[in-house]
């Protein structure tokens, strides 16, 4: 590890500094006459950077070294993958996640997950708890949503991704969904994301509004250092101060994040947008800088939808959407996951076994 002290650092910092290097096993080099760059040799842990981050002495920390955090791509480390259902994300797959912002009507629900599948979706999207900003706004079904999302995924053989919003509804929201959403104003929720990473179902985090790569990617840190190594990035768009768009979808983080870590990482093009006519063109964006997956709002009557309407594309646009993920995913050398694909890959799975 290669740290760097801060200038005229007060004995007493540097003594800590010292202190922590003996106490985690490093034999401690000054590399310059100003003993303020120093090298750390020794076997590193995934806690150690933020434990030296944590004292009043440090500057920086300029190479972890083998002190890597778990998001962390190590060299020659392959890419995880994630499997949800018939979704596969990362090492090679890309999978396209669909359906309303909201669970507000089972019949309505049914059909969009009907028509989603029918062109290329293997994953169902659906709130049933939904945040929103004003406590006046639809809040979400609830209880009654997960009951619908249960009996929508039983009969469509979709995949579920839900969101939870608090610690006390994660084993309720565990047992219908597939993929747990921890939302972007969640994504600091050190509770919430320590409590869903004791669970061994994958989890679906989403960047906060403001959030930096490292602080994103620090927020999985909770899930995996929890046990449970299944956690799919996703980038929504981050706050701008152009109104022409709902949020600015961040392509280069997704390029970045797919240098910075093993994880996969998709794109949500409908929230970043915040309008119909741009979604196409931002999920294409998205998989073109390298994104593993998208989410995508759908509905098949927007004008009468409770959240989010004026986001959500037709059934028909969502065809032209996952054509274009099929040719791009095609074009970067990936696979486009299909129902019928994992169904054979299951079966070649029970075949082995036996």
């Amino acid at each position: 590890m290669l740290v760097r002290l801060r200038k005229n650092v007060p004995e007493p910092e540097r003594a800590a500094v010292l202190a922590l290097a003996g106490e985690l096993g490093y034999a401690v080099r000054a590399l310059e006459p100003r003993r303020e760059l120093l090298e750390l040799s020794g076997r590193g842990a995934p806690d150690h950077r933020s434990r030296f981050e944590d004292l009043a002495g440090i500057e920086a920390i300029l190479d972890a070294g083998e002190a890597r955090e778990r998001f962390q791509r190590a060299p020659l480390a392959p890419d995880t993958l994630v499997q949800v259902g018939s979704g596969r994300f990362g090492a090679g797959h890309v999978t396209v996640i669909a359906g309303p912002c909201a669970v507000e009507d089972e019949a309505r629900l049914l059909e969009i997950a009907r028509g989603v599948r029918a062109h290329g979706a293997t994953v169902l999207r659906g709130g049933a708890y939904k945040p929103r900003t004003s406590p006046y706004s639809f809040q979400g079904s609830r209880e009654r949503g997960l009951e619908m999302l249960a009996r929508v995924k039983l009969e469509t053989g979709l995949a579920v991704v839900t969101e939870v919003l608090d610690t006390r509804d994660v084993e309720a929201v565990a047992e219908v969904a597939d993929l747990i959403q921890i939302g972007s104003r969640n994504m600091a929720n050190s509770a919430l994301l320590s409590e869903v990473g004791r669970l061994r179902k994958p989890v679906l985090l989403k960047r906060g509004f403001s959030a930096t790569l490292r602080e994103f990617c620090l927020a999985a840190e909770y899930v995996l250092a929890g046990g449970n190594p299944h956690v799919v990035l996703c980038e929504r768009g981050i706050r701008g101060f152009d109104p022409s768009t709902r949020n600015v979808l961040d392509v280069g983080a997704v390029a970045a994040l797919k240098r910075m870590t093993h994880l996969p990482v998709i794109v949500d093009p409908s929230h970043a947008a915040g309008r119909a006519d741009l979604v196409r063109a931002l999920a294409r964006a998205g998989l073109a800088a390298g994104a593993d997956g998208i989410m995508v709002d759908v509905h098949t009557a927007p004008s009468e939808a409770h959240c989010d309407g004026h986001q959500a594309i037709s059934l028909e646009e969502f065809a032209h959407v996952t054509a274009d993920a099929r040719a791009l995913a095609s074009l970067d050398g990936k696979r486009l996951s299909t129902l019928v694909e994992s169904a054979r890959i299951e079966s070649t799975c029970v075949e082995l076994a036996r």
